[in-house]
């Protein structure tokens, strides 16, 4: 009986080990699985990564190939119909090579300076966080860009409620998104073209109009006109635009400070502001993303801290985007680790 008894024993314990290293091993494999999701600053690999200077790539292309020049794009850019228009462009779906392609015209010989900057910005500022450039012909005032089935940011919800994509309607999805989003910020406000505001978004609807939604639910800012540059050392500051701005949604030093001393606003005299403004935006937005899914109320919860940190009235004592970007990629590592835990249990 005790030489039975040891046996038996000596049999379970080699299991035991057995059992801990394959949670241990399981374990490694979610933090690395986590990791490799949001490094700090990288994004999803989109095609074009890996290409040399002014080359791209799209998903259907095996090589990368030069961006494309006036007489390509007068010769094989086709326009197939307007599915977008501005004050700035019209934007057509058009098609090279077999492939769907984004054609922007300028729309009015008035916005010319702002269709030439936000030419220069997407060629200075190609990368994962920004719509891929397929061409461009400054003098006949046209570009190309990779085409988005999806849309921009403001047709989410309807996106999510169609039938094919209703799957990705979870909060993992939202929270990544909200994570691209805040990304994105960073990456312009430390970018290889200086530090940029993102000066076309004084409204939700705005703000979400200048990005669009990949078919593997990520996001790229594709609207440049009005990314001016602001350097503190330099004293040099922006102002969006030549009007006065209302509302709750822009940061408080973005509104004219001396209508309590009956002051009508006066561009001269309106102060100017810095990137932290976007970081005042990041709670509506963030708002907007995760809609009403289930778990999202944990991700605001969780998030509430530092939200709390973007709404402060001083913009020197609001976190950089850098910041938000840390926590954010914390709480969805943690949340993605929770739920998975709860998963195995069951």
């Amino acid at each position: 009986m005790g030489r039975s008894g040891s046996s038996s024993t000596s049999r379970s314990v080699p299991v035991v080990f057995v059992c801990l290293g394959a949670l241990l091993f399981g374990n490694v494999l979610i933090y690395l699985y986590l990791e490799s999701l949001y490094q700090t600053d990288v994004h999803p690999t989109s095609p074009h990564v890996g290409c040399p200077p002014r080359h791209f790539k799209m998903a259907a292309m095996k090589n990368c190939s030069p961006w494309l020049q006036c007489p390509q794009i007068n010769a094989e850019v086709h326009k197939l119909k307007l599915i977008g228009q501005g004050a700035v462009k019209q934007v057509y779906l058009s098609e090279w090579r077999g492939q769907k392609v984004a054609l922007s015209k300028l729309s009015s010989p008035e916005y010319l300076e702002d269709f030439l900057h936000g030419l220069s910005m997407l060629e200075a500022l190609q990368g994962p966080q920004v719509v891929q450039l397929v061409g461009l012909c400054p003098e006949e005032h046209s570009l190309v860009t990779e085409y988005h089935p999806l849309g921009s940011l403001l047709n989410l919800e309807s996106v999510l409620a169609q039938d094919r994509h209703r799957q990705h309607d979870t909060w993992q999805v939202r929270l990544r998104l909200a994570v691209d989003y805040v990304s994105v910020l960073h990456y312009l406000h430390n970018s290889p073209a200086g530090h940029r505001v993102m000066c076309d978004s004084n409204s939700l609807e705005k703000t979400l109009s200048q990005f669009l939604l990949t078919s593997d639910f990520h996001l790229v800012v594709n609207d440049l006109d009005a990314l001016p540059e602001v350097d503190a050392s330099r004293g040099l500051l922006a102002k969006c635009g030549h009007r006065e701005l209302i509302g709750d949604f822009v940061a408080p030093e973005q509104l004219w400070p001396f209508s309590d001393d009956g002051l009508l606003f006066s561009d001269e005299l309106m102060p100017g502001y810095d990137e932290r403004t976007d970081v005042w935006k990041i709670p509506d937005v963030m708002r907007y993303l995760m809609g009403r899914v289930p778990g999202g109320d944990v991700a605001h919860f969780h998030l509430f801290q530092i939200h709390e940190e973007c709404k402060r009235r001083d913009p020197q004592l609001r976190p950089s985007a850098l910041d938000v970007l840390r926590v954010y990629k914390s709480v969805y590592a943690n949340m993605v680790r929770d739920s998975t835990g709860s998963r195995d249990m069951l």
